[in-house]
């Protein structure tokens, strides 16, 4: 039976591919009750990519290490003030504030008995699995308490304002030529593919009359984007230039979208974008970027070993036995590089972009778009 709600929370303190997964339980959430207020807390910095999701009415932040006085002054905002908080992640904060927050509280935890105290906090919990289940899969199974039906697909939206500032700085984008987001920085050195490949792949499309559009984060890698931006001459720069939400509306207009494992990637593939994702050591179950309009399924729609391909998307798995590690990288830590996709050649990469983009224009032919 479906509870009454009309105010809630979703907890996600954690990165902001984390937070763009946990959308889909907002937007659950607003299907369900359309008037009810929704919020969601987050860490400071995180918020870009939701800022403007129309399902929102506010979003509270708090830094990762927040001084007493403001982690105190959070907590009394929040004291009691929603119908319901959802937490989708089993760390103990999390876990705190979704107490805090809300009169009915439902909760992601792991089954150990280091949880149990966690479990007293909440009136209903949902077991964690960081190896056989989606993120967004994981997320949406808190909505069964509740009675909500779950919808997959991570939300991305944008503004006006975001549509202008792209086209400020790439006209491109409203006109008719074709062109591919290569987003060739993601936040930690171990997710990175080569240069030369990245470079190979750029005057490809180039050479098929695409424009290159090179994106990337304001810190994120930013030397060896601007490596990449050197030799790719007749590419638009746009490393650092746009916030979240314009590159969601940048990625909706794209012919094809390159990238690795990063949050960038899966709002690719939310928005429809053709989409070539070149996965190393990550697991594909649980980090695979969900396709546009992909059903919820069971536990994921990607396997574990192996390119792949659903719908908007195309997993490409780097090479060898050890694939994939689940490591972070092969010395084990952020900053050391993965073999597999240093290794990962550019001829598959071509392959996958030919088959992508062959499909992307047979859809634009045959629904009568010039």
């Amino acid at each position: 039976m479906k509870r009454k709600v009309h105010s809630a929370l979703v907890v996600c303190t954690r990165r902001i591919g984390d937070v763009l997964l946990a959308t889909p339980v907002v937007r659950s959430l607003k299907i369900a009750y359309p008037g009810a207020a929704i919020d969601m807390l987050v860490f400071e910095g995180t918020q870009d990519v939701v800022s403007a999701n129309p399902d929102l009415r506010r979003i509270w932040t708090i830094p990762e290490r927040p001084p007493i006085g403001t982690h105190l002054r959070l907590l009394r905002s929040i004291r009691r003030r929603y119908d319901v908080a959802l937490s989708v992640l089993a760390g103990d904060r999390p876990t705190f504030h979704a107490w805090v927050a809300g009169r009915y509280r439902v909760g992601t935890l792991l089954p150990d008995s280091k949880s149990r105290w966690k479990r007293t906090l909440l009136h209903e919990w949902i077991p964690f699995d960081n190896l056989s289940t989606h993120t967004v899969v994981m997320n949406l199974r808190l909505l069964a308490p509740l009675g909500i039906e779950p919808l997959g697909t991570p939300v991305v939206s944008w503004r006006d304002e975001d549509e202008a500032s792209v086209h400020c700085r790439f006209p491109g984008a409203a006109s008719h030529r074709r062109y591919a987001v290569l987003h060739v920085s993601p936040k930690f050195v171990y997710k990175t593919w080569s240069v030369t490949g990245w470079v190979e792949l750029g005057r490809w499309l180039v050479d098929q009359g695409l424009a290159v559009v090179v994106t990337g984060g304001v810190s994120d890698q930013r030397a060896y984007s601007e490596h990449v931006v050197e030799r790719l001459p007749d590419a638009v720069n746009l490393v650092g230039h746009l916030t979240l939400p314009a590159l969601g509306y940048l990625l909706s207009r794209a012919a094809l979208y390159v990238g690795t494992d990063t949050a960038v990637s899966h709002m690719a593939a939310a928005v429809g974008a053709p989409t070539v994702v070149l996965f190393g050591p990550s697991n594909p179950v649980k980090w695979g970027p969900w396709p546009k309009d992909f059903p919820v399924t069971a536990q994921s729609p990607w396997k574990t070993h192996g390119s792949q391909r659903l719908e908007n998307v195309y997993l490409l798995q780097g090479e060898g036995d050890c694939v994939p590690c689940l490591g972070e990288g092969c010395d084990r830590h952020i900053n050391s590089l993965s073999k597999c996709l240093q290794e990962l050649p550019v001829y598959r990469v071509i392959q996958a972009v030919e088959m992508m983009l062959a499909e992307h224009e047979h859809r634009v032919r045959t629904s009568g778009c010039v």
